[in-house]
């Protein structure tokens, strides 16, 4: 008679969903539990049996759960030589009451080596979903029977075997699910952070503040706010003949530093539309101060675009010339948009410092009488005579030429010296900004 391959074994028609099933319960390999270890000594007992244990079959081994009378090394053996690679291919209790007389299981490992055991029976483990899982099974040393009573035992015990099973898998959910709440939480937090830093870029802090709080932004009347408009001189003429590319690098270049400047300087920019440049001090924040202010800012811009126009002579590239025209005077702030957030302001102030930097020249900073009446004491002013404005009302223009020599830190004017901090902080009622930077 031909020997049999010991490492053959019967496997279960729905062989690749059982074994998805086990591993999806994650419960091979791991730690001992006294609830299947309970149950495997009380299904000894029951039975009246020396042995008794849980076992779940992978693919190419059985492995065991929990086990009573069987030394702790014992924990897996291969399919092939695993009787109960056959239980789970049944949906009844397999008892075999002498394995010494029966060829499927007379040369399997326990049964020829130690502890030569001859009586089996174990009862599948069958899930719901009909994958037979593993066994619970009882051995005995010597041939026997199991009583009908014994053999009803042990079916309920498989029972409750699976009830812990399902237990373990609702609690393996139970983790996926809050694992995929607490990411669903990080990634709302994460948009949430996104979206308040857009807003706080593309808003003034408080501003930014009060939208993210009530949804909606109160829009103000701002009884004092100084407009500063900006211009490029000579850039409608690039349009028509610079690259795309190096159009936008030549208005990034510029207004790149003009941001930094509106930034350190107090003010806040609004927008800029094609080649203009919008900034307003005293909104959303109000005070004495912002005149100064946007008058230390359209210096400080002056002194960045005369440098930039420098050098980019130097190198050939193409350069402009700055226009700056500022007034102060009332204006109404607000957020406008659903999707796509703005916040503007409005009212003839900014028509006023629009018309000051249409009358402007190329290279300097033409200021209305009200911006004068409050820079004049730290910065040199040049009388230009009246303009006139809407609603017929007239409007003295002053070139900004500097600071005052006694305030200025450099022969150019530009940057405050001490003396100007104190002065203004006495028409303030605080310190400046940052100074300017070296021009």
């Amino acid at each position: 008679m031909a020997a049999r391959d010991p490492s053959s074994f019967p496997i279960p028609a729905n062989e690749p969903q059982r074994l998805n099933a086990l591993r999806a319960l994650d419960i091979l390999d791991s730690g001992p539990e006294i609830g299947y270890d309970e149950i495997a000594e009380l299904a000894a007992q029951v039975c009246g049996s020396p042995i008794g244990y849980i076992s779940f079959v992978d693919d190419d081994r059985r492995w065991l759960k929990a086990r009573y009378g069987l030394p702790p090394q014992v924990t897996n053996a291969p399919r092939g030589a695993a009787v109960c690679s056959t239980t789970i291919c049944g949906a009844e209790m397999l008892v075999v009451p002498d394995m010494t007389q029966d060829r499927r299981f007379d040369r399997v490992g326990l049964v020829v080596g130690d502890p030569h055991c001859r009586f089996y029976c174990g009862v599948p483990l069958i899930t719901d979903e009909g994958y037979a899982l593993g066994t619970l099974c009882v051995m005995d040393f010597e041939p026997r029977q199991l009583t009908f009573e014994q053999m009803e035992a042990l079916r309920r015990l498989s029972r409750q075997v699976l009830t812990l099973l399902e237990l373990r898998r609702r609690l393996i959910e139970h983790d996926r699910t809050i694992r995929q709440l607490d990411e669903a939480h990080k990634e709302v937090a994460a948009q949430t952070a996104r979206v308040e830093e857009l807003l706080d870029n593309l808003l003034p802090a408080a501003i930014a503040d009060e939208l993210k709080k009530n949804g909606r932004v109160q829009p103000r009347y701002i009884r004092s706010a100084t407009v500063l408009f900006a211009d490029l001189q000579g850039f409608t003429l690039l349009a028509e003949r610079a690259e795309p590319a190096a159009l936008i690098g030549v208005l990034d270049q510029y207004f790149t530093a003009f941001d930094d400047i509106v930034a350190r300087r107090g003010l806040e920019k609004i927008k800029t539309i094609g080649d203009a440049y919008m900034a307003v001090g005293g909104v959303p924040e109000t005070g004495l101060r912002h005149p100064v202010d946007a008058c230390l800012t359209a210096l400080e811009m002056q002194a960045t675009a005369a440098r930039i126009k420098s050098w980019n002579d130097k190198m050939q590239l193409p350069s402009l010339e700055l226009r700056v025209g500022i007034h102060t005077g009332p204006v109404i702030s607000g957020v406008v948009g659903n999707h796509r957030f703005t916040f503007d302001i409005w009212g003839d102030a900014v028509n006023t410092a629009s018309l000051m930097e249409a009358h402007c020249l190329p290279g300097r900073i033409n200021v209305s009488d009200t911006v004068a009446g409050h820079a004049r004491a730290l910065f040199e002013l040049e009388p230009r005579g009246p303009i006139e404005a809407k609603h017929e009302r007239t409007h003295e223009m002053f070139f900004l030429d500097r600071l005052k020599q006694e305030f200025s830190s450099d022969l150019a004017g530009y940057r405050p010296n001490e003396s100007f901090a104190a002065e203004y902080d006495r028409l303030t009622g605080r310190s400046p900004a940052q100074p300017l930077r070296e021009s």
